[in-house]
């Protein structure tokens, strides 16, 4: 299962999180094909997002094809999204630099900033289309 956390002062639409966050999940092995989504009502009690905001997530998500609607039942994930699991080696490493980073003073922008840097510099050929880096969701802050 997915736990949505909306912030509302990053200035990305709350339904864009959602995308993201579950795409996220799906990317990780957090989620994986054929497991079940939150329903709306859920995600609209744990975030205090409208309903249709999390309907439009959803809808956004079964038009890349990464999930799909079954009446009456809910929303399922249909496929699976690169091969990062959530208990990698490097995640493990990625985490005691971000702890270091922090340590260091360094806010969150900032790290994301060379993140960012760091992944442009490594798949140049993707950092058009890339959006800005987010921290994993496991930030402490």
């Amino acid at each position: 299962m997915v736990d949505y956390r909306i912030d509302r002062r990053s200035g990305v639409a709350t339904y864009v999180q959602i995308v993201q966050q579950t795409k996220q999940a799906i990317r990780l092995g957090l989620l994986a094909p054929g497991d079940k989504l939150p329903t709306a009502r859920e995600v609209v009690e744990d975030t205090a997002v409208n309903p249709n905001t999390v309907l439009k997530a959803y809808r956004e998500l079964e038009r890349e094809g990464l999930v799909e609607a079954r009446r009456g039942l809910g929303t399922f994930v249909r496929r699976s999204l690169g091969a990062a699991p959530a208990d990698s080696p490097l995640r493990a490493e990625l985490e005691d630099w971000a702890a270091r980073a922090r340590e260091s003073g360094l806010e969150r922008e900032d790290v994301a900033a060379l993140f960012t840097a760091v992944l442009e510099t490594h798949y140049p050929e993707q950092a058009a289309h890339a959006a800005p880096a987010r921290p994993p969701q496991g930030d402490p802050s």
